[in-house]
């Protein structure tokens, strides 16, 4: 595609040249694409053992994580760090609860994720109300992630990914029969503390991208598009994951180019995704009993 370069109103226009090599686009597109394929992963495991509502669980307290942070007056760069430890814990809080005080696990979340943003909320006016940087973590600022924050997001991507290889197996044997899993010889309880701490720090990782209050889209749609059309595990999460890196790379290219919201962005072609996979497999459905 030839380079182009003009100005539209308020709006730069850019040819595909021009477009990646800008430095804060590469880092976008490499630091985007780790995290989309994280959630794709952890997304299918979610959302097949109807876990799928842990992320925007988890998201609540990613917020009263970053209002701590920022009302300690934390580095911003260092934010994404200081914010995991407390949502590792408290992503063991929910399994403890479903666990110990036998509440089911939608329960479960929805009272960590309301202590999560009542202390968010608490801390946020103390601090004298909302500002800038509590606002770019809720509705994400990928085209704004810098040089230690990709350094970091590329660090747990290979955590996450090592972690996912080694425990695959049990991963998958829980997700389909955890009773037979458990009779199996399989530590079910430790496989489902590793599923929660990975969600936990892919959570923290995805609010750059797309924003606390979106997290749990990228988690779920393109996991939810691919078994859709995928037959097959291993296919289902390949497909998933390439759903999810196709939406974060026209995500970040349509918001520069437009002028939009990145993570809004991203969400909204996840749905169109949705939308076609969905389509596709009832036009099979069609032609099959045709």
């Amino acid at each position: 595609m030839p380079s182009i370069c003009s100005l539209r109103g308020n709006h730069y226009y850019v040819g595909f040249t021009e477009f990646i090599s800008y430095g804060f686009i590469q880092r976008a597109l490499l630091a985007g694409t780790l995290i989309a394929v994280l959630c794709a992963v952890l997304g299918v495991f979610l959302v097949l053992r109807r876990l799928s509502l842990i992320g925007d669980g988890l998201a609540h307290v990613t917020f009263g994580s970053v209002a701590i942070a920022l009302y300690l007056r934390i580095n911003p760069v260092y934010v994404t760090v200081a914010a995991i430890p407390l949502v590792l814990l408290s992503s063991l809080g929910i399994l403890k609860l479903t666990d110990k005080a036998r509440i089911y696990g939608d329960a479960a979340i929805g009272t960590v994720s309301s202590l999560g943003i009542a202390c968010g909320i608490l801390l946020a006016s103390a601090a004298g109300g909302f500002n800038v940087d509590l606002f770019s973590y809720l509705f994400g600022s990928i085209l704004s992630i810098s040089s230690t924050e990709l350094v970091i997001s590329v660090g747990l991507f290979g955590v996450v990914m090592l972690v996912v290889a080694l425990f695959y197996n049990d991963l998958f044997a829980i997700t389909f029969d955890e009773e037979l899993a458990k009779s199996s010889g399989i530590k079910t309880e430790r496989i489902n503390a590793v599923l929660v701490l990975l969600t936990a720090l892919t959570v923290v990782l995805a609010m750059k991208v797309v924003g606390i209050m979106l997290i749990s889209a990228l988690l779920i749609l393109p996991a939810v598009s691919a078994l859709q059309i995928s037959r097959g595990f291993r296919t289902t999460i390949a497909v998933a994951a390439g759903f999810a890196v196709f939406s974060v790379v026209s995500g970040i290219f349509g918001s520069f180019v437009l002028n939009l919201p990145t993570g809004g962005a991203i969400v909204i072609i996840n749905i169109f995704l949705f939308i076609l996979a969905f389509a596709l497999k009832s036009l099979k459905g069609v032609k099959g009993e045709g």
